[in-house]
């Protein structure tokens, strides 16, 4: 289990009577100006640690209706284990990143069956569950149990990174510091506090320092470096994909989902049929690879021209895609991972966002130039 220790301290400079006057000016900070978020101050374990998960890779202000309705309908480990994973899904759309929603899921099932559904205190145990990093499981046993344990975030890493005025934390690194600067009485709210210090004032550009407590101690701001701090990594180029999508109708007027397969991109989610195309592909082969798409998902399109739609374009953390929806007329049965839905919903299933931009204009298309 990662541990710190009173005795060693943050060390590299700062005396044991500077790190307690530095915990005791943020946690004051903190207490005077902490935003009024629906998870703050809970010991909820399963709470604390929806909300962590949520809070990855998504601001705050997107989080909170996702997780006051998450709560309504999964209140607790033994309601999230015995719900379907379409549920699950379904409550997480809009928020992205649909790897976290099962996770969760599969960790609550983990919980229910080996720990008689009530989320494990050691740091490890919490380690161990489907998803749960080393942030995350800093985050809960803090927070829920009181565990002196630090959580590094990308905030966290900000923020000590100009303390210290160094460039790059390794990981190592990183994790020491955080276990080392955990106020002991409070580690939850300390881990919140820099945190919340790190989204508010010592954010990546034009840092608020005077009025930042942790100034007098901040080496960065002394250097004249705190822009600087973190050291920016150079952007890797993302990569760009092409996939010509079905559209296809039946009789009814109803458009088919599949569900996507469960390793893959959007995996679990259901979809429009889609297959990759070149780049610059033409029309006319758009139109085709739409149509074997169809065909791999069971439809059996009719050879009626089809309705090609305008490209939508969609960005993932590592992958740009544009979609070349083409709308087919079909007259096949529904089969095996099939759903038929009506373009404007609203779905019993999960649905990507770039899906329901296709189906809005799928459906502005249908109404123009009539049933197909």
């Amino acid at each position: 289990m990662r541990r710190s220790s009173e005795s060693t301290g943050p060390g590299r400079g700062f005396a044991p009577g500077q790190v307690r006057a530095a915990r005791r000016a943020l946690l004051a900070h903190y207490d005077r100006t902490r935003r009024d978020l629906p998870w703050r101050g809970e010991r909820d374990p399963y709470r604390v640690w929806v909300s962590e998960v949520m809070l990855q890779q998504t601001r705050v202000e997107t989080v909170i209706p996702y997780y006051r309705r998450w709560l309504e309908r999964f209140p607790d480990v033994a309601a999230l284990a015995g719900a379907g994973v379409d549920d699950v899904l379904l409550a997480w759309q809009g928020l992205g990143y649909y790897r976290r929603a099962r996770a969760l899921h599969s960790g609550a099932r983990m919980v229910q069956e080996h720990h008689g559904g009530t989320l494990p205190s050691e740091y490890e145990a919490l380690r161990a569950l489907p998803g749960v990093g080393d942030y995350t499981a800093g985050a809960v046993a803090s927070m829920a149990f009181g565990a002196r344990v630090g959580a590094a975030d990308g905030n966290v890493r900000r923020v000590l990174s100009r303390l210290h005025d160094e460039a790059a934390l390794p990981l190592r690194r990183l994790r020491s510091l955080t276990d080392a600067w955990v106020d002991p009485q409070r580690p939850g709210d300390w881990n919140q506090a820099v945190m919340e210090l790190g989204a508010t004032i010592c954010t990546p550009r034009s840092p608020a320092c005077e009025s930042c407590p942790l100034s007098p101690w901040c080496r960065a701001r002394a250097a004249g470096t705190q822009e600087e701090r973190p050291r920016r990594s150079r952007a890797r180029p993302v990569p760009t994909r092409t996939l010509a999508t079905a559209v296809v109708m039946d009789a009814e007027g109803r458009a088919l989902l599949v569900r996507r397969p469960d390793g893959g991109l959007l995996g679990g989610l259901w979809a429009f049929p889609d297959r990759t195309v070149g780049e610059g592909a033409t029309v006319a082969e758009v139109v085709r690879a739409a149509r074997r798409a169809a065909c791999s998902a069971g439809a059996e399109p009719t050879r009626r021209p089809g309705i090609s739609l305008a490209p939508v374009t969609h960005r993932f953390t590592h992958l740009a895609t544009t979609y070349r929806p083409v709308v087919l007329a079909d007259s096949a049965p529904g089969g095996q991972n099939q759903r038929w839905v009506a373009l404007h919903g609203p779905w019993p299933v999960a649905v990507p966002v770039a899906q329901q931009r296709i189906a809005r204009a799928a459906a502005a298309a249908l109404g123009v130039a009539g049933p197909l």
